[in-house]
């Protein structure tokens, strides 16, 4: 079973410590971009969260053809690496084409695998070969199990490996959490993660673009603590009704202090539950 600390070898992790993977859904700016680093580094550090700043280079699976895909690779890429310089954190963003994973693993310390595209074999093995943590969405079509596939096909190169539970659709464009899901994502040996803002999107809501509701992303982010994650995936924005994507769903800045505050304790309690649990054969 690996952990927390050990995908995270290089950035002296604890595994004591609920870890978040949070910033804006797309880089829009650098401005913006620092603005959630910023205020996630300093409310993280006060609440000993272990954490990664996250921000997508280029938006690829957009409803449509015609939407503002952000700063694209080059522009991006140098937003992310003055980002990890100047705030001292590691980063993760979103490679959607295996040509895509080296140049982005020279700045970036997580390759995210998009859920739409985690069983494309090509890109998995491109992100393993560059010895980055390769973080692998479930796809909404895809029971948990069926990522084992997608694990074997990184692991004859790397063992850095986390496994996010974003919500899985039936065919219509409400999506549902299945929190069964992430036992069984943690059978599969390696850091599970719950995708607390994509969970509450609802893809085509507005027809030519996705909706969501943020509303519901705190208390799904409760459920999936209670049951027991390794981590935190959320899209913040310090005005999310402007943001080019997801902006129905991703979660202010502003509101962060609470959220964050009542995650690390229920982290906290999960740990010391656990270990009970463990003691009495419960698990």
């Amino acid at each position: 079973m690996s952990n927390i600390a050990e995908v995270f070898s290089d950035y002296h992790f604890s595994n004591r410590q609920l870890t978040l993977l949070a910033g804006p859904c797309a880089i829009e700016s650098y401005e913006t971009c620092a603005q959630v680093a910023e205020g996630l580094k300093q409310l993280t550090t006060e609440l000993k969260i272990n954490f990664v700043f996250k921000s997508s280079f280029d938006k690829a699976n957009r409803s449509s053809g015609s939407s503002d895909r952000g700063a694209g690779l080059e522009k991006g890429l140098a937003v992310l690496k003055r980002i990890k310089k100047e705030y001292d954190v590691p980063v993760v963003t979103d490679v959607h084409e295996s040509i895509q994973c080296q140049p982005v693993a020279e700045v970036a310390d997580v390759l995210q695998i998009p859920a739409y595209l985690s069983r494309q074999t090509d890109l998995l093995v491109a992100a393993g070969k560059t010895g980055r943590v390769v973080n692998i969405k479930k796809a909404q079509f895809m029971a948990a199990g069926d990522l084992q596939g997608a694990i074997d096909k990184i692991t004859p190169y790397s063992n850095k490996i986390l496994l996010t539970e974003r919500g899985t659709m039936f065919g219509y464009h409400q999506q549902i959490v299945d929190f069964t899901n992430l036992l069984q994502l943690r059978q599969l040996g390696y850091p599970v993660i719950y995708d607390a803002t994509h969970s509450v999107q609802v893809p085509g809501g507005h027809g030519n673009h996705s909706g969501g509701n943020r509303d519901f992303a705190f208390p799904l982010m409760r459920a999936a603590l209670t049951i027991g994650v390794d981590g935190i995936f959320a899209e913040v924005h310090p005005n999310p009704p402007t943001a080019i994507s997801d902006a129905d769903n991703q979660l202010y800045l502003s509101k962060m202090r609470p959220i964050l505050t009542a995650a690390a304790d229920m982290f906290a309690q999960y740990q010391q539950q656990k270990e009970s649990w463990d003691v009495d054969g419960l698990l």
